[in-house]
């Protein structure tokens, strides 16, 4: 069964959806673990594409086909993994920033995080703050990530955070920023946790930020 794990990863890193799915389905009548086949296979295939897209040795074109077999695996997965207990890595809301229709970068980060196990929630663009600030109520995420690419739109970033502390939520969340236009200072300066430069980096920045507050 690890051979077949290893063939679905290999399946999603050359975006052969028909293939992933297939082999998933007969993971599953042959009872292997949901978990299993979602972290051996699915996950550490998109792991791969992450790795070579931030090598600049995967573009996007290859790394949207890739994660569409990826996601016809966890179509696949879905209906079954809630009955397996299964934990995500964490939860993540995205959101471009009010006033911003661009949502490429937003859906390669959402790819991402879905390849590396989270959950993901997305709330589109064009968001406006309270919207933000309702979703973290309601779904209480590890993460959340706000773009903007248009530089008209970068104030909205920090009007976002501040709808978050005038809340009192502001806390409760691991709050990063990304899109062209931002930089580390920019980041810095309205006060979010983290940034990230693309998608690949933006996995494993969550990943740091969570382990700093999980120790501190």
């Amino acid at each position: 069964m690890e051979q077949t794990l290893k063939e679905i990863a290999e399946a999603v890193i050359k975006g052969k959806a028909p293939i992933v799915e297939n082999l998933v389905r007969s993971c599953l009548d042959q009872g292997v673990n949901p978990i299993e086949i979602m972290d051996k296979g699915l996950i550490a295939g998109m792991s791969v594409v992450g790795g070579k897209f931030k090598a600049d040795e995967m573009y996007l074109p290859e790394v949207m086909i890739a994660a569409r077999a990826m996601n016809a695996g966890l179509a696949v997965l879905d209906p079954v993994l809630g009955s397996h207990d299964a934990a995500s890595k964490g939860k993540i809301i995205l959101a471009t920033v009010n006033g911003d229709l661009h949502d490429v970068g937003k859906n390669m980060v959402s790819m991402m995080f879905r390849g590396a196990g989270y959950k993901v929630v997305d709330l589109g663009v064009n968001v406006p703050e309270e919207k933000i600030v309702q979703a973290i109520r309601d779904e209480k995420p590890d993460v959340l990530a706000l773009s903007a690419l248009l530089t008209m739109t970068l104030p909205n970033l920090k009007t976002a955070l501040e709808a978050l502390e005038k809340a009192g939520l502001r806390k409760s969340v691991i709050a990063m920023v990304g899109g062209a236009p931002v930089t580390q200072k920019f980041a810095d300066d309205i006060g979010a946790d983290g940034y990230a430069l693309d998608a690949a980096s933006a996995v494993e920045r969550a990943a740091e930020l969570r382990a700093g507050r999980r120790s501190s």
